[in-house]
C-alpha cells in the first residue's frame, strides 16, 4: 500500500548550525487539516534529535493522537539489521529528484536511503569491509548523523572495521578527499562502535566499546573528528587517559571502560563541554575512570570533572556498568545517568562529584538516588521534555516504562508501568516507546501509564523510533542475531 505524505506548500526555514552544532527545528508548512496544519518538524538529523540528546520536541509532527488509528504502514526488507535509529529529511535531492528521505545503518555497516513515502531504496553505501564481515560477530549499532551544514550535503555513518565514513547524502558516494574515511580504533575486533554519532560544530564525535562478555583488551575513548578534512583534532581514553591519542588497546594496562550507551557522547548547550560516561574498569580519578561521569573541554577534550560511585568497585567487580545509559541534560543544573545496576543518580552539572572542579578525586556526590523502573538495568537513553516551565523525564527499560518530574532539582516519578520499552521519543504531545520484546511502539499521553494507541512490529533490540514529517518510522531487530536481513516501518499520516 503506498504511503501518502503531507503536501509540501514550502520550506519555512533550514536547520541551522550553531556554536554547539544545534540544528533548530527545521519545519515546513503544511494545509489545514493534516495533522493540524502549520508548521511541522521536517528534519530529524541524528539519535535524540539533537546534540543534547533530549529525544523530545515541542514541534509539530504532523501526527496527533486521533491520527493514530489511521497511520498507513508500510514494513520495508532491507538486507541487513538496523539496530539503531534512522535520521530524516524532507524534501532532499538524491539521484536526481526529490524526495523526503530516511538513512539508516546495518549492523554489517551498510547505509541505506530510503523514500520515506514509497520504500524504494534510492542507493546503498556498503564499506570496502562488507563482505569479510557479514554474518561475522563483528558489528555496529551507531545510529548516522546528518550534516549540519552546508545544507544537509553529507551524512556520517560507521562501520565494524572502526572506521567512520562521509557519505553524500544525494547518492551515497563515499569522500575520499582529506583523512576521509577515519579510523577510530587500532582493534576493530575488540573495540566497537556502539554509540551513536554526534555533532559539536565543526567536529564529529566517535565513542567506543566493548564487545558482549567485555573481552579483553580494549579501551573506550572520545574521538573529535574534523568535519571537513578528516583529521582526528582530540582523543580522550579513559583509561591510560594522560596519552592523548589513539592508542594500541594492548598498550595499556588496563582494559574495559567502556563508552557502550546509545546516547555516547552528549554536548553541552554552547558546545564548549560534552559529557559521557563509562562501564567496568578501574578508577584512580587520573589515569583510569571505570564506571564514571566525565566533563570534557571542546575542542581540547580535557577532563574538566568528573563523577564516580562509592560502590565504584563492586560496580566493577559484578558487571554493573554505570555508563549503560548515557548522561541526560536535566535542566536545572541537573544530570541524570542511569546504570545497570538499577539506580537513577541525579547530578549537579556545576560540581558532579559534590565539589568545584579541579580538586583531589573523589567518589560519591550525587543529589539523589532514587530506582530506575522496576529497579531494572538501564540500556537506554531517557526523553527530557521541557515544556512551559515544566519538566518531565520518560525513561524505559527491559521491564517498565516511567514518566518522571522534574522540581526544584531533584527527580519524582509521576507513573510506571509494565511495558517494556526502548529509548523513548517525545514529539507533537505524545510518547512514543518502541517494545523490544514484543514488537510495535506503545504511545502514551505524557500524563497517563495507560497507552492510547499501539502501533503494530516485530520485536528487536536497541532499535528506537522517529516521529517527524508526518511519519513514525521504526527499524526492527536484533543485531546479535547476526542476520543478513531485516525490517523497517514506514507508518504515514492518511490524506
Amino acid at each position: 500500500m503506498l504511503l501518502l505524505l503531507l503536501p509540501v506548500v514550502g520550506l519555512l526555514a533550514a536547520a541551522c548550525d550553531s556554536g554547539s552544532g544545534t540544528s533548530s527545528a527545521a519545519t515546513r508548512s503544511v494545509p489545514a487539516g493534516a495533522g493540524g496544519g502549520g508548521a511541522v518538524l521536517a528534519v530529524w538529523p541524528e539519535f535524540g534529535l539533537g546534540p543534547e540528546r533530549s529525544d523530545a520536541t515541542g514541534a509539530a509532527t504532523g501526527i496527533t493522537a486521533a491520527d493514530l488509528g489511521k497511520l498507513r504502514d508500510r514494513r520495508v526488507t532491507l538486507p541487513g539489521t538496523i539496530d539503531s535509529s534512522p535520521i530524516y529529511l524532507a524534501g532532499a535531492e538524491a539521484r536526481g529528484s526529490t524526495h523526503d528521505l530516511v538513512v539508516v545503518t546495518s549492523s554489517y555497516g551498510r547505509t541505506f536511503a530510503l523514500d520515506a513515502n514509497s520504500g524504494k531504496r534510492l542507493w546503498t553505501y556498503s564499506p570496502p569491509s562488507y563482505p569479510s564481515l557479514e554474518g561475522s560477530a563483528q558489528i555496529t549499532t551507531t545510529s548516522p548523523l546528518l550534516d549540519p551544514r552546508p545544507r544537509h550535503r553529507y551524512v556520517y555513518a560507521a562501520s565494524p572495521d572502526g572506521q567512520v565514513h562521509k557519505l553524500s547524502l544525494a547518492n551515497g558516494k563515499e569522500v575520499r578527499a582529506g583523512a576521509w574515511p577515519v579510523a577510530v580504533t587500532h582493534d576493530p575486533t575488540k573495540e566497537k562502535l556502539g554509540a551513536a554519532l554526534n555533532v559539536d560544530g565543526p567536529y564529529v564525535i566517535a565513542t567506543t566499546s566493548g564487545y558482549t562478555g567485555d573481552i579483553p583488551v580494549y579501551q573506550g575513548h572520545v574521538v573529535l573528528i574534523d568535519r571537513e578534512s578528516g583529521k582526528v583534532a582530540a582523543v580522550f581514553n579513559t583509561l591510560c587517559a594522560n596519552r592523548r591519542s589513539i592508542i594500541v588497546p594492548s598498550s595499556c594496562p588496563q582494559s574495559d571502560s567502556a563508552i557502550l550507551s546509545r546516547g555516547g557522547a552528549v554536548v553541552e548547550p554552547g558546545g564548549r563541554r560534552l559529557l559521557v560516561d563509562t562501564g567496568n574498569g578501574t578508577w584512580d580519578g587520573r589515569r583510569f575512570f571505570g564506571d564514571s561521569v566525565l566533563e570534557l573541554t571542546v575542542p581540547g577534550l580535557r577532563l574538566r570533572q568528573s563523577y564516580t560511585p562509592r560502590n565504584q568497585a563492586e560496580l566493577n567487580a559484578r558487571d554493573g556498568d554505570l555508563g549503560s545509559s548515557a548522561p541526560s541534560l536535566l535542566g536545572e543544573g541537573r544530570v541524570l545517568v542511569g546504570g545497570k545496576d538499577g539506580v537513577l543518580r541525579v547530578l549537579d552539572l556545576k560540581r558532579l562529584d559534590g565539589h568545584a572542579p579541579g580538586g583531589k578525586p573523589r567518589l560519591g556526590g550525587e543529589v539523589k538516588m532514587l530506582p530506575s523502573p522496576a529497579a531494572a538495568p538501564l540500556f537506554t537513553a531517557p526523553a527530557v521534555w521541557h515544556h512551559g516551565r515544566q519538566t518531565t523525564v520518560f525513561v524505559a527499560d527491559f521491564s517498565a516504562t516511567a514518566a518522571y518530574a522534574l522540581r526544584a532539582g531533584r527527580l519524582h516519578e509521576m507513573w510506571e508501568n509494565e511495558t517494556p520499552g526502548t529509548s523513548p521519543v517525545v514529539a507533537g504531545g505524545l510518547v512514543y516507546v518502541y517494545d523490544p520484546t514484543s514488537g510495535g511502539i506503545n504511545v502514551y499521553r505524557p500524563a497517563s501509564a495507560k497507552p492510547i494507541a499501539k502501533l503494530p512490529g516485530a520485536p528487536g533490540h536497541w532499535n528506537s523510533p522517529i516521529v517527524v514529517d508526518g511519519h513514525v518510522i521504526e527499524p526492527e531487530g536484533d543485531a546479535n542475531d547476526h542476520s543478513r536481513t531485516g525490517t523497517i516501518d514506514l507508518f504515514s499520516r492518511r490524506r
